[in-house]
């Protein structure tokens, strides 16, 4: 019998329920049981792992609080499963009726939650390794940079706008580990002969410390989100991952949305049934003809943030995009945005399939955003297909 250990994080310590079946009374359990709350030190992780959980159950959100918790759960073999938190809202107060929302109860809920859909993977968000765990957290690790980022260069460039205009806007990048010209050699890290020339002649009022002290953070942004690179090229290169990154590669993904993309996908295996796409037919509503309802690519999509849910009620019928990573969304929107809308970008049989569909809505007239979205949705459904060739076939 399996030992299922809810843990409801907080900012610097966990509460913890530990069962191996469903109590029969909920609520008199609730009141009953002696909940343990333990703090993110050497005593509370000893602590945890001493109560010899065979699976954890947690909510996704709150990464940088979980991450200690989780990340020494794994190690100690400790399996660690991930519940949509609006799903254990409404189970916790539709189905538990746990009467207040407190720490105690959102672990209770999970632990019964866990308990009751044990043998159902699909019911929890994903099951994550440790390996893809440091993937997704290297991920947002690199979207908090670009962030901050974005900010101090929009900043600095309209400090430059005055102070040397004629290079304010100059695009300047690098792929090595020395930062980009521009920010190198306002910072004194790079010396640029062609930058100390134009600077004499220029109209501006002179560089202000401000602006150094802006490139040297920027510097330093460059360095981080470089090693963070790297990390990400070290666990994409292991083999396990050959035939997802393959797959990527065919629609000219890039390193960052490839690796969003695996912390999201990964393991294929569980949109699938028997290693197949689990495919339901049912009556339509308006034809009465018997549908096909894919439900693997369905799953697949609202993962991504792309699947529109269909809200009917009479005669009405509504479609709206709703749950799925938004990050992911976000990143497939850009990609089309940069890799699929521009024609001299369109190097791929799928990225020209995609430029084309894309093409015929806004001769059609189609909203741009809309059509954008719907590119982004359709690239989902051929990203599955295209795993499903590769992995099932």
């Amino acid at each position: 019998m399996k030992r299922i250990l809810g843990l409801d994080v907080s900012k610097s310590s966990v509460s913890c329920c530990l069962i191996s079946k469903i109590p029969q009374d909920i609520k008199e359990f609730y009141y009953s049981y002696p909940f343990e709350s333990l703090n993110a030190d050497k005593d509370g992780i000893d602590e945890l792992l001493a109560l010899n959980a065979d699976i954890a159950i947690v909510e996704p959100t709150g990464i940088n609080y979980s991450r200690i918790w989780v990340s020494h759960l794994l190690s100690a073999g400790v399996e660690v499963r991930y519940v949509d938190h609006a799903k254990l809202r409404y189970y916790r107060e539709r189905h538990l009726e746990l009467p207040n929302k407190d720490d105690d109860a959102d672990a209770l809920a999970l632990a019964v939650y866990g308990t009751e859909h044990l043998d159902n993977p699909r019911k929890f968000v994903c099951t994550r390794t440790k390996e893809i765990t440091e993937l997704r957290a290297l991920v947002l690790r690199l979207e908090h940079i670009n962030r901050i980022k974005t900010a101090i260069v929009n900043r600095t460039r309209q400090d430059l706008s005055w102070q040397f205009p004629e290079n304010a806007y100059v695009r300047s990048e690098s792929k090595t580990q020395n930062p980009p010209l521009l920010w190198g050699w306002l910072a004194g890290k790079r010396k640029s002969a062609k930058y100390d020339r134009l600077l004499q002649k220029s109209v501006g009022l002179g560089i202000t410390n401000t602006v150094i002290l802006h490139s040297k953070r920027l510097c330093d942004l460059h360095l981080e989100e470089y090693h963070t690179e790297n990390k990400i090229k070290q666990i994409l290169s292991h083999s396990k991952y050959d035939l997802y990154i393959n797959v990527f590669n065919q629609f000219n993904f890039g390193l960052r949305i490839q690796s969003l993309l695996l912390t999201q996908v990964y393991p294929f295996e569980r949109f699938l049934e028997n290693n197949q796409p689990i495919v339901k037919y049912r009556k339509g509503r308006i034809s009465g003809k018997l549908t096909a309802r894919h439900l693997s690519e369905r799953r697949f999509l609202k993962t991504l943030g792309v699947a529109p849910t269909q809200e009917y009620s009479g005669d009405s019928k509504r479609s709206k995009v709703k749950g799925g990573s938004a990050l992911s969304k976000k990143m497939l929107w850009l990609w089309i945005f940069t890799s699929v809308e521009p024609k001299l970008r369109r190097t791929s049989h799928i990225t020209q399939r995609l430029g084309k569909y894309l093409d015929e809505m806004k001769i059609g007239g189609k909203p741009v955003q809309l059509a954008r979205s719907k590119t982004a949705a359709l690239a989902a459904k051929l990203l599955f297909r295209k795993l499903v060739k590769e992995l099932c076939d």
